[in-house]
């Protein structure tokens, strides 16, 4: 009730936000509520607030940045198959001028003195999107690898291709061939391929849930079995203690394929947000079903006024007790709740009654489970052809996970597919991106309380190769659907995260306020009520950027799961 009362006379672009869980409750049972798991949450209080006025700078801090060197790669003869990256950048960032002033800057006058790194940052994101549409023809092709890598289907054939450059050798295995080796044929770039003919029957040889693996030579000579990266669904074997993932082959014949019913609702004039996770919506000890939260939870999300549903854990994580933040397979449904169908009737069900559905969506890490997820592929190889950045630069000493090179072709190939993937296929209506602060800044905001000074966020702390992703990712998504809505799950109070990629911005929709949960549970916890302060709640409140548009809310899982 207080921000019923207070958000919408304070700022027009204030939203409420909600969660599905119940603090009063004990929690499923399998499900391991520890301290552990969300170790982001350590520090942040000192850095929610982080959104005052701007000192002077330190002035020329952008021009000692190391330059971003990618590779541009060009079409082969065929048009289709990314040639071999030929040309590197040279310049270096005291060379990049940009000849008019940015509409960022116009915005906000405080970004003038750092105004030599906001126009790196921009020609960075020139130069890289000039690439890609050099080589694939435009963003959103390039965002199509889900059709060429991983298990696809091609005419009368299965193929499953790999960007594995560091392998040595590589056979698919799987119960189609019982757990046999079928030999792959790597190409120039490091992409693994076998393509395997229909059989004399007309089926495929790979059937519709057939589980299968990659078996790679890692440099070293040893060999490991590891899950697809593009793998679309993982199911572990029941009953078995410790079991390991499999991955699925997901590719039901078209009579039994879901058929999409509703059109997407319009976007909503008033955002109001139900965040929920749906392995645990059921009041039974047992992980809920997407067709449970289907047919039981969105009927009273919908009496009650919501407008939009963000959905946690929806890609596949070994580990259930990271309640979805340690991810394994990006590309995959969690399987401990349902099928991929069973998800889409869920999202189908939503547009029917006018409520929009946004992915919870984790690029900021990947889970350093290498058994059963993306982690496999590192195999000891250098930066320029893994996933991840190497050394401490790739290990997140708090969440025991592995960083993303942002800056790799292969990469940026991956994430883009990964956020168009989701929009298409399943029909999410955009995302709330988590670990925001984790990705814009090399130590990740780790024992760090923003002040809001400007110089806190435009330096060699900066990640701009992830800024530059992130700039990529909301122009996809906006792209792609006109009404998406993108939310950036930051604690830093970064300038221009949420003006347009157009204006020299990072072009998220909306940030989420996270100083306002924590005066609240403050209020809670340690204030008498006749001892509560109106300006102090106010000033919370309106705790923002100027022109970036805020979601105001009182809990969320962080508040929760945690137990405050």
């Amino acid at each position: 009730r207080l921000l019923d009362a207070c958000v919408p006379s304070i700022h027009k672009h204030s939203i409420h936000y909600s969660s599905t869980y119940n603090k009063t409750k004990t929690p499923p049972t399998g499900i391991l509520i520890s301290a552990m798991l969300r170790p982001k949450l350590q520090g942040r209080a000192a850095g929610r607030s982080a959104l005052a006025p701007s000192l002077p700078s330190i002035g020329g801090l952008a021009k000692a940045l190391p330059r971003r060197t990618l590779p541009v790669p060009a079409r082969d003869a065929n048009g289709s198959q990314p040639a071999k990256p030929s040309v590197h950048a040279k310049a270096t960032a005291t060379e990049v001028k940009t000849k008019t002033e940015l509409q960022i800057v116009k915005v906000d006058p405080a970004m003038k003195d750092h105004q030599d790194h906001i126009n790196y940052r921009w020609e960075q994101y020139k130069e890289t999107k000039q690439a890609i549409v050099k080589a694939e023809g435009g963003l959103a092709q390039f965002a199509q690898g889900y059709k060429k890598l991983g298990v696809t289907r091609v005419g009368k054939a299965t193929v499953y291709r790999e960007w594995a450059p560091a392998a040595q050798a590589a056979a698919l295995i799987g119960d189609f061939s019982g757990w046999k080796e079928v030999w792959m044929t790597k190409d120039q770039w490091g992409i693994w391929e076998v393509i395997l003919p229909d059989g004399a029957d007309g089926k495929p040889a790979i059937p519709h849930k057939s589980r299968i693996k990659i078996k790679l030579q890692a440099p070293g000579g040893w060999w490991v079995d590891r899950l697809p990266a593009w793998i679309k669904w993982a199911t572990v074997e029941p009953n078995k203690m410790g079991a390991k993932y499999d991955g699925v082959f997901w590719n039901p014949p078209e009579s039994e394929q879901y058929k999409w019913k509703h059109s997407r609702p319009a976007k909503p004039r008033s955002l109001r947000i139900y965040e929920a996770h749906v392995g645990m919506s059921s009041e039974d000890r047992k992980v809920a079903s997407y067709t449970h939260f289907k047919d039981v939870v969105l009927p009273r999300i919908k009496r009650n006024g919501y407008t939009a549903i963000q959905l946690m854990a929806v890609q596949e994580h070994a580990y259930y007790g990271s309640f979805g933040y340690h991810v394994t397979n990006p590309f995959a449904v969690s399987s401990r709740s349902g099928t991929p169908d069973e998800l889409k009737a869920l999202i189908d069900e939503a547009h029917r009654l006018g409520i929009v559905v946004l992915l919870d969506v984790v690029h900021s890490h990947i889970s350093s489970n290498a058994d059963d997820g993306l982690a496999g592929f590192d195999l000891g190889q250098g930066e320029d052809c893994n996933y991840f950045h190497t050394g401490d630069k790739g290990y997140h000493k708090l969440w025991d996970s592995k960083c993303l090179n942002y800056k790799n072709w292969e990469v940026l190939r991956y994430l883009l597919s990964n956020v168009r993937w989701w929009m298409e296929e399943y029909r999410f209506d955009g995302f709330r991106f988590d670990g925001v602060t984790s990705m814009l800044y090399w130590d990740h905001g780790i024992n760090r309380g923003f002040s809001g000074h400007y110089h806190e966020y435009f330096g060699l702390n900066t990640n701009v190769d992830a800024c530059v992703y992130l700039m990529l990712a909301n122009e996809l998504a906006h792209e792609l659907h006109k009404d998406a809505i993108v939310i950036a799950e930051d604690v830093s109070g970064m300038p221009g995260l949420c003006r347009p990629v157009s204006e020299g911005g990072l072009g998220f929709d909306y940030r989420l306020g996270m100083a306002i949960p924590d005066k609240w549970i403050e209020l809670l916890k340690e204030r008498r009520d006749e001892h509560w302060g109106m300006m102090e709640i106010v000033k919370a409140l309106c705790n923002r950027r100027y022109t970036e548009k805020t979601v105001g809310y009182a809990e969320s899982h962080d508040q929760a799961l945690v137990g405050d």
